[in-house]
């Protein structure tokens, strides 16, 4: 009997990415989206607890994985109440329906639950999140971990990249559109803060792997590429890449203004307790500029 593997936001650049991973492999996959429907996708509302409860009774999931959030900071800053409906109060029923179902559920967090004062932050390193974003996902953390019974890992990852409908599906994707720009328009670009971009395509490979480990795992792992870059540089990549000059492109070292969303300047997660876990295949994790180099050329 193959393990059976419900997908939240998996009309998303990641959860398109995990729902991929678990199709290939002999698993019986459920993806579940609510705002872009598809080819092997459910429609259901989160936020209707009722609707969830019976889709999540009928499938009998094994292992759920929890992509679906409101992922843009500055969106929740500027909707602080429902991010507040999806990053938290979502997560804290899945975790409910964990505990009296029996799934194991993974709930998808983020480097930004950290200041970025004090890198590289180990998985039990105090939390201390700079904007809403980051608030409503430590929140969810909690929420998460504290349901008593239920079998539930967090899993942080930092920005993310890969395959998606269109770049500005992605933070470091839609650095693509910059570049290729060549209309004379001038950008500044982001040189104070250093990311740590991850291929969502080896996050969903990884999470295959992860549900075929035997021995306990840890209920906070953290999941990350090493090389580290700021905006702009990732900007120069894609300019090598595709031989493009980036005169238009104009690096900003400055601290983010005043009245702006706050972001951390380095959160670079610790993944030595990930690597400990001993998974089939380690982290499996690609290079940056290898990767655009392969994915561009088709």
């Amino acid at each position: 009997m193959p393990q059976k593997v419900i997908i939240t936001g998996a009309s998303g650049v990641l959860g398109t990415a995990v729902k991929n991973a678990f199709s290939k492999g002999d698993f019986d996959v459920l993806g579940l989206s609510f705002t872009q429907t598809g080819p092997g996708l459910r429609p259901l509302n989160l936020l209707d607890q009722t609707e969830t409860e019976k889709v999540f009774t009928e499938f009998k999931p094994d292992w759920v994985i929890h992509c679906a959030a409101e992922r843009r900071p500055d969106v929740a800053e500027k909707n602080p109440d429902g991010t507040r409906e999806l990053n938290v109060k979502v997560p804290a029923h899945l975790a409910s329906l964990s505990q009296s179902q029996g799934f194991k559920l993974v709930y998808i967090s983020t480097d930004y639950v950290f200041d970025g004062t004090s890198p590289p932050y180990a998985p039990d390193a105090p939390t201390n999140p700079l904007n809403g974003y980051g608030i409503t996902k430590r929140d969810g953390e909690q929420a998460v971990l504290s349901a008593s019974g239920s079998k539930s890992i967090v899993l942080r990852v930092p920005v993310l990249y890969g395959p998606a409908p269109k770049n500005a599906d992605s933070a470091v994707n839609i650095l693509l559109d910059v570049v290729q720009d060549q209309s004379g328009k001038t950008y500044k670009m982001d040189h104070y803060a250093t990311r740590f971009p991850t291929n969502v395509i080896d996050i969903g490979n990884f999470l295959v792997r992860l549900t075929g480990v035997k021995t306990a795992i840890p209920s906070v792992l953290h999941y990350s590429a090493a090389e580290p870059f700021t905006k702009y540089e990732m900007c120069l990549v894609f300019a090598k890449v595709l031989g493009l000059p980036h005169g238009h492109i104009i690096a900003d070292d400055a601290e983010p203004a005043p009245g702006s969303t706050p972001r951390p300047k380095n959160t670079q997660l610790d993944t030595r307790g990930t690597e400990a876990l001993g998974v089939e295949g380690g982290l499996g994790l690609s290079l940056f500029e290898e990767w655009w180099t392969e994915y561009l050329k088709k």
